[in-house]
């Protein structure tokens, strides 16, 4: 008895009054001599009588911490006393210099593949992609909405909800994008979820298992592969040229996919629109194999010239598209609600899977939305916040052309961000680098695509965020950091001094 009290007895317990109570410290200091191995399994302990006098403390403070390690499974007892239970030895004795198990490895490799996909979160700094005017949003019509749902609601808006989301929410949801986007639907087909991610991510689960092959643009949105990357599927890239998505004529027989990621009217982060003899043939070649398409229309609200773009969805009936979209651009991020629209064929079949996978919530904050669609209000918002952003485009575009001499612009006439491409021997990651050093936020054109070619090297810009009488200097400032990159070469700038 005396080898067992020794690995308890090392070092006196801290008196009575401490911030760490003295049954607390037993039951730490018991609890690692068990997972260490210095109480091995079946050691029978001390009597609560003797391990109390051998510590200095009181009885009961010993009998509450072997009640404390019988309840968690550390020790049994019985009519002989109290002994060390047997544990798992490789849990309990982890040798720090053994090589990591395959379950290790596999586990690190997943994470490798999410940090290549990470997305840096700083939605205040200047020319952030994706930001929208957030100084612009009526908060007063908001308010209201939220004023109307909690007289109209509570206290029943407080409990859950249906899984898919609230009904007057879909049907709002399916009347602005009939009318706005040409979308086919109506408010059965719509799933309300936690932003675009999560809509990504139910797409995944829905539709897929382990190893499936699924196809993204290159270079695309790191969104969707970081939803891919989650379910286990083998991810192909398929690059991206002025008309969206080019899919190589074997591709269908070598790597035939089960979905395809598309970003239609206004390709991330280049801009392209996928063309309709495109958009025709992933239609027929998806429904030909089986697959599935999904269809992002993350800022398609927002053409600055021109008719809008119309969905995908909406080109032929009953296409095999799963279309995703948001209020993060249109309203504000922090709303959390984004939707996708299922083919009417999947509605009521998925309709049980969905109440196990999701759980309504956020019901104020949906009706309240609800609210604020069918008031006129979100039509309001998005007129002039189009006008608000055509605004800031042209600026961003003509302070590019001022500073920069033959570089190429894209991003198109649609959306909340532009991309400016740069010789190979510019580091796009080290510009935005000392960009970021400067409270300016835009992204490496590098860091979109999978399979990284020399024309994927360039910067992507946002205006959403930026006043149009900002957007000078701050051009001015990130040609200064492109300079430095470039080892002071002015090639690239133009009438201005950097």
């Amino acid at each position: 008895m005396i080898e067992i009290i020794g690995p308890l007895s090392h070092g006196a317990l801290t008196p009575a009054g401490k911030p760490v109570p003295l049954q607390k410290q037993l039951i730490e200091r018991l609890q690692q001599a068990i997972l260490a191995g210095r109480l091995p399994a079946g050691a029978l302990l001390p009597s609560s009588r003797l391990l109390a006098a051998e510590l200095g403390v009181s009885r009961n403070t010993v009998v509450i911490a072997y009640d404390h390690l019988l309840a968690e499974g550390y020790v049994l007892a019985d009519r002989r006393g109290t002994r060390v239970s047997s544990l798992s030895s490789a849990a309990s004795h982890a040798d720090t210099h053994q090589d990591p198990a395959p379950a290790e490895i596999a586990y690190a490799a997943r994470l490798m593949r999410f940090a290549a996909t990470r997305t840096q979160f700083d939605m205040t700094s200047v020319m952030t992609p994706g930001s929208p005017a957030l100084e612009r949003f009526p908060l007063s019509a908001w308010r209201r909405s939220l004023e109307r749902a909690m007289e109209q609601g509570l206290p029943q808006l407080l409990g859950y909800g249906e899984p898919a989301g609230e009904p007057a929410l879909r049907d709002a949801i399916a009347a602005h994008l009939r009318m706005a986007r040409g979308v086919r639907c109506d408010g059965s087909q719509v799933v309300i979820t936690e932003g675009a991610q999560e809509a990504l991510n139910l797409c995944v689960s829905l539709l897929t298992n382990p190893g499936d092959t699924a196809w993204v643009e290159d270079p695309g949105y790191r969104g969707a592969k970081a939803a891919f990357n989650l379910g286990d599927l083998k991810t192909v890239p398929m690059r991206v040229d002025h008309e969206g998505m080019v899919v190589p004529p074997d591709a269908w027989r070598v790597s035939p996919p089960k979905l395809i990621y598309t970003s239609p009217a206004h390709q991330y982060p280049t801009g392209a629109v996928l063309s309709v003899a495109r958009r025709l043939d992933l239609i027929a070649q998806a429904r030909r194999i089986g697959a599935w398409l999904i269809e992002d229309d993350y800022d398609g609200e927002f053409r600055h010239t021109g008719e809008p773009i119309a969905s995908m969805q909406g080109l032929v009936p009953d296409a095999p598209v799963l279309y995703v979209g948001s209020f993060s651009k249109t309203m504000f991020p922090a709303l959390r609600i984004g939707f996708v629209v299922l083919p009417r064929s999947m509605a009521e079949p998925t309709r049980i899977a969905l109440q196990e996978m999701l759980r309504g919530g956020h019901r104020l904050e949906q009706t309240a939305l609800a609210n604020f669609i069918e008031a006129g209000e979100f039509g309001r918002h998005l007129g002039r916040m189009r006008r608000l952003y055509r605004e800031r485009q042209q600026a961003l575009r003509e302070a590019l052309a001022g500073y920069f001499e033959a570089a190429q612009i894209l991003g198109g006439n649609c959306g909340m961000h532009l991309t400016l491409r740069l010789p190979p021997r510019i580091s796009d990651r080290a510009v935005v680098d000392l960009a970021q050093q400067q409270r300016l936020n835009p992204r490496a054109l590098s860091s979109f695509a999978l399979q990284p070619c020399d024309e994927d090297n360039g910067l992507v810009i946002g205006y959403g965020n930026t006043p149009a009488e900002q957007i000078a200097d701050a051009v001015g400032a990130l040609a200064q950091c492109v300079s430095k990159v470039a080892g002071g070469a002015r090639r690239l700038l133009h009438r201005h001094t950097v």
